[in-house]
């Protein structure tokens, strides 16, 4: 995985612009009729309001120490449970299937090649009751908003760098400290063959979280799918 424990101070500030993914993954999360699941659950930014709006017990996975606990801390101060666990999502095993297994915050863009998303798509789809969904999000690239942005220092939330290697699909966020996150971006065709390989089927693509159409001037995949 890309993430470098040196991103996780400040957490709350590089997240706090993506609000509107609680609604939609709370939505799916109220429909399931089984266990939840949490991708890269991070602070638990997700998670608790899930849990604490459906009364339902999220169990969260992350390789991250450091993001953990903030999500046990939060989570507590919430009055929350969460089932956390020390995992990676490409080697995902559950006690019991899932009816909901979701991953916000493109969170699947720091699996760096096809093959280590192929086979988080299929432990996934082993790890889904019949019926049950996937959901995740995940940023379209735009060469406009590259152009912009490219090796450009950014201010805010801290203080930062975005660098392009567009031949190697790769997003750097290089914190001034030496931190850096890396995101590895994806087309459309290239998540609906990954849905293709793992015997999952689409059941919806959205342009954003309050379900409308995707279309060619969309900036966020936002995938619904399900197992058989």
């Amino acid at each position: 995985m890309s993430w470098d424990e040196g991103c996780a101070d400040h957490y709350a500030g590089w997240s706090a612009h993506m609000t509107a993914d609680i609604a939609f993954y709370t939505a799916l999360a109220r429909e399931a009729d089984g266990p939840l699941v949490e991708l890269a659950i991070g602070s638990g930014r997700v998670a608790i309001p899930v849990a604490r709006e459906t009364g339902k017990r999220v169990t969260g996975i992350d390789t991250s120490p450091s993001m953990l606990e903030q999500a046990r801390r939060n989570a507590a101060e919430a009055g929350v449970e969460l089932d956390l666990r020390t995992e990676d999502m490409r080697n995902l095993a559950l006690d019991q299937r899932a009816a909901l297994i979701y991953c916000p915050f493109r969170a699947l863009l720091h699996l760096p090649t096809w093959a280590d998303r192929r086979r988080t798509f299929e432990r996934v789809a082993a790890s889904l009751l019949p019926g049950g969904r996937f959901a995740w999000n995940a940023l379209a690239f735009d060469h406009r908003i590259a152009a912009r942005l490219d090796g450009v220092r950014q201010p805010e939330p801290l203080p930062h760098t975005i660098r392009y290697a567009v031949g190697d699909n790769r997003i750097d966020i290089v914190r001034e400290t030496g931190a850096k996150s890396s995101l590895w971006w994806a087309t459309k065709n290239e998540w609906l063959g990954l849905l293709d390989v793992s015997g999952l089927e689409l059941e919806a693509l959205y342009g954003g979280f309050g379900f409308e159409p995707f279309t060619g001037d969309s900036q966020e995949y936002v995938f619904v799918a399900r197992r058989p």
